[in-house]
């Protein structure tokens, strides 16, 4: 008989390709996917360790399971819970210990070892904490065929981080930088689109900093850049957009830029952190970029594809932070201009360098500067939405809406468009002329005349 699995998966795409491929790992011990937690046999919480409360979440959340897992076990059936993703890799056994019914804890480097570990928790053998970090590559032992669920998918193609940003703990959760063979990263995007997917993204802790073995037997050690992968995945048939998260600043190279003006199947639409906009709050942050070299990056960028559309990261109330460093990262926000980011308040994570400086900001002041921050951001992204309606947009439909006959897909620039159709659309890039538009989605109809970009 089938077994109900439930992946509830937090933070980032990262996360998201994990929880893809835990439920592959799954599949051949008869798990299948289950919309909720009730009547699972087997729930994943797939986690994230960025910020305090996104830990707090995971344990909140274990408390409500908690009373599903004894409710079962009452009827005598059996919920496996697992906990895995960074919470898992930097708390395993605090985990454990604050959550002692949890059967499984294992860090995002070990879910191939998953059928092992299943095994070893139904026999009732004990729990299973697995957070190594493994000689061998997981992507080495994964299921090769893939499944995709709509047009995008998610491809990783580099893990792990050695940059140490003072204030973040991918370094420690997800380990050093490591890039996948190129062979075996076009293979996987062959298959993805062979499973019907139409945009590929390639995903990184630091993606930009990608350096895959070189094809072929030559054993010289040569490596391909990013540049050179999009170039050559992009002549996949059938493939028809190409995307890639998350970008660092310092390792954008002129190869990279170029691949923006020259490969068309590449999406006008970056993330580019900048975090600050004080270089006294970079250098505390260890960023390896100035403000300055970070305005030259931005405008090489739009010299090379002028309707480029940037997103980014802010940190506000970092430990030091003073006002006129606030001033200056709203200055450059006004300066490049960002049709999207994300924004948080410093939270000082247990065992990053941050967590110890001099000078912790107030968090009522921090609850202030993110305020205002947003809401320059909000108006950005708002005014850029309103400069695309009456424009006609290609839009991959990749999904329903909540109301009949209403299919929501996303444009070039990764805005949601929400579009009313009778028509069999889903998963397929068509023309939409935007008809109106907010702060979180564009509106439009069926069109095929005219195509031209926001500006």
């Amino acid at each position: 008989m089938a077994k109900k699995l439930h992946i509830k998966t937090y933070g980032c795409q990262m996360n998201v390709y994990d929880s893809e491929r835990i439920a592959e790992v799954l599949h051949p011990l008869g798990f299948v996917p289950w919309e909720t937690t009730d009547g699972a046999d087997m729930v994943v919480l797939n986690t994230c360790h960025i910020r305090e409360k996104a830990a707090e979440k995971v344990y909140s959340e274990l408390g409500r399971l908690r009373k599903q897992k004894e409710a079962m076990a009452a009827l005598g059936q059996r919920m496996v819970l697992a906990v895995t993703g960074c919470v898992a890799q930097a708390e395993g056994e605090e985990v454990l210990k604050r959550a002692p019914y949890v059967d499984m804890v294992f860090g995002p480097q070990t879910y191939h070892r998953l059928p092992q570990m299943v095994a070893e928790a139904t026999r009732a053998s004990g729990q299973q904490l697995d957070t190594d970090f493994p000689e061998e590559s997981k992507f080495d032992a994964l299921p090769q065929d893939r499944t995709v669920d709509g047009a995008s998918a998610f491809l990783a193609i580099q893990e792990g981080c050695d940059k140490f940003c003072t204030y973040c703990v991918v370094p420690y959760t997800r380990g050093a930088e490591y890039s996948r063979p190129v062979r075996a990263v076009l293979s996987e995007a062959r298959k993805l689109v062979q499973a019907g997917a139409l945009e590929i993204t390639f995903l990184g802790q630091n993606v930009n900093s990608y350096h895959g073995e070189a094809p072929g037997n030559s054993g010289d050690g040569s490596t391909w850049g990013l540049a050179r992968l999009i170039r050559e995945a992009a002549e996949i048939d059938g493939l028809e957009r190409l995307r890639f998260t998350t970008s660092y600043p310092a390792e954008v190279d002129d190869d990279l830029i170029a691949a923006h003006k020259d490969v068309a199947k590449l999406m006008p639409y970056l993330h580019l952190p900048v975090q600050a906009g004080s270089d006294r709050v970079l250098k505390a942050m260890n960023r390896n970029h100035s403000v300055d070299e970070y305005r030259a990056l931005v405008d090489k960028l739009r010299i090379a594809r002028p309707d480029l559309a940037l997103s980014s990261d802010f940190i506000v109330g970092f430990p030091g932070e003073t006002d006129a460093d606030f001033r200056a990262t709203l200055k450059l926000i006004e300066e490049v201009t960002f049709i999207q980011a994300y924004s948080f308040k410093y939270s000082p994570r247990p065992g990053t360098p941050a967590a110890l400086m001099d000078h912790q900001v107030d968090e009522a002041v921090k609850t202030e500067r993110l305020a205002e921050l947003q809401a320059v951001l909000n108006a950005q992204t708002l005014a850029f939405n309103a400069a695309c309606v009456g424009k006609t947009l290609p839009v991959l439909l990749d999904r329903t809406g909540k109301k009949p006959g209403q299919l929501i897909g996303r444009s070039p620039y990764m805005q949601a468009v929400v579009v009313n159709t009778s028509e069999p659309l889903l998963n397929r890039i068509v023309d939409v002329t935007i008809t109106s538009a907010g702060p979180n989605s564009l509106l439009g109809t069926l069109d095929t005349d005219n195509q031209k970009a926001c500006a």
